[in-house]
């Protein structure tokens, strides 16, 4: 764990302090999730940041968290918290009732595309979470209406993306030149990719394929290579493998077509990356990405696990004259929109409306009641600090 000057004493009075609990896991090789570059964006524009955790073990993450909330409790006016299912969800539970009973306001961000299957399993823990927050958001209008029976004023704050940085190309006649970026686990089904790969194969000569993204150990990457290896698509996909944040564009350059594969999913930063360097994107229609893509104007959308559905939209994107043109148009004007212009000063504004100088504002709505219905899994904390 490391500091930067800015972390040294105490912030002074006048400068806005936040802490954001969430996975700052980049420095031991995991994906880069949006919490890390929010909180270099806040920083850069003079907020007093501290982050928890980059910790990788679930037990020392959740010791640590529960730990930097409550030693550094004088350090912090108001808290962020990232929502997922499963075990991580427990890590939130667990620190949301650290910051009640440190009194600071908090705000909780549903990131999670299968949060409502798991609070369909444990409703009274999801409501009591989502009712304890001043202020609930979500990335996209999925989860907002599909969470509306534990939280009906869910706001909308979108995930960002560094445009800037996205180096765009009109895509006007494109190359069969496939690109997929995400981490190998089954929920993102990387498996499609070399399903649509053999089809494609069939009528396109020189077809490729990119898949860049961290493997997260479940077997989905092995898998995959023995599919390819048995569609004798093999030596026609390029594995990246984990590429820092700063190399996405040069990745997404290589290619003309997205493909985005997952069964589960609720606003992916991967596909707006993709938007933005103008590349065509192919997706599957689940979760949040019908409420993020238009399908036929700035994306093309398919069934879930469908591979001939995903090759049948690629070759339209190949053969169909102005198809190409229009997405890639289309999908870097939807991109900006999500741009860290548009949504930093949002966050500015909840963070700074939640603040109290006198570090005397609760901002819970409820009460918490210990549960007695399962137990309470971790995480841990990263100190990171603008």
């Amino acid at each position: 764990m490391t500091e930067n000057k800015t972390t040294h004493g105490a912030p002074r009075k006048a400068t806005p302090s936040v802490l954001l609990v969430g996975n700052f896991l980049s420095d031991v090789g995991r994906g880069r999730c949006v919490c890390e570059d929010l909180a270099i964006q806040l920083s850069n524009v003079g907020w007093y940041v501290l982050c928890t955790s980059s910790k990788p073990g679930r037990i020392a993450r959740l010791a640590d968290v529960v730990a930097t909330i409550w030693r550094r409790r004088y350090a912090y006016a108001v808290a962020h918290v990232d929502v997922f299912s499963g075990s991580a969800f427990f890590l939130a539970e667990a620190a949301c009732r650290m910051l009640h009973a440190a009194r600071k306001p908090y705000v909780l961000t549903l990131r999670g595309g299968n949060l409502p299957v798991f609070a369909g399993r444990w409703p009274g823990r999801v409501r009591r979470l989502l009712r304890s927050a001043a202020v609930v958001t979500a990335p996209s209008r999925y989860l907002p209406g599909e969470m509306k029976e534990y939280r009906a004023d869910i706001r909308l704050v979108p995930n960002p993306v560094d445009v800037e940085s996205c180096r765009f190309r009109l895509r006007k006649r494109p190359e069969p030149r496939l690109v997929w970026l995400r981490a190998f686990h089954q929920v993102y089904n990387p498996s499609l990719a070399p399903k649509v790969l053999a089809l494609l194969a069939r009528e396109v000569s020189d077809v490729r394929l990119t898949m860049v993204g961290i493997d997260k150990g479940d077997g989905s990457l092995q898998a995959m290579q023995q599919l390819a290896r048995r569609l004798a698509v093999a030596d026609r996909i390029t594995l990246a493998g984990a590429v820092p944040k700063t190399e996405v564009p040069h990745w997404l350059s290589q290619g003309d077509i997205f493909l985005n594969t997952t069964n589960v999913d609720n606003a992916p930063v991967s596909v707006l990356e993709a938007m933005a360097c103008g590349l065509c994107v192919v997706s599957t229609k689940v979760g949040g990405v019908a409420h993020l893509l238009c399908d036929g104007r700035d994306a093309l959308l398919v069934p879930a696990d469908n591979a001939d559905a995903m090759a049948a939209a690629i070759k339209r994107i190949l053969a169909e004259p102005g198809l190409a043109e229009s997405l890639s148009q289309r999908a870097r004007i939807k991109s900006q929109s999500c741009g860290w212009s548009a949504v930093l000063p949002q966050w500015e504004r909840l963070f700074q409306s939640l603040a109290d100088p006198a570090g005397q504002h609760s901002g819970l709505n409820g009460e918490w009641v210990v549960p007695d219905d399962g137990p309470i899994a971790g995480n841990r904390k990263c100190h990171y600090v603008g």
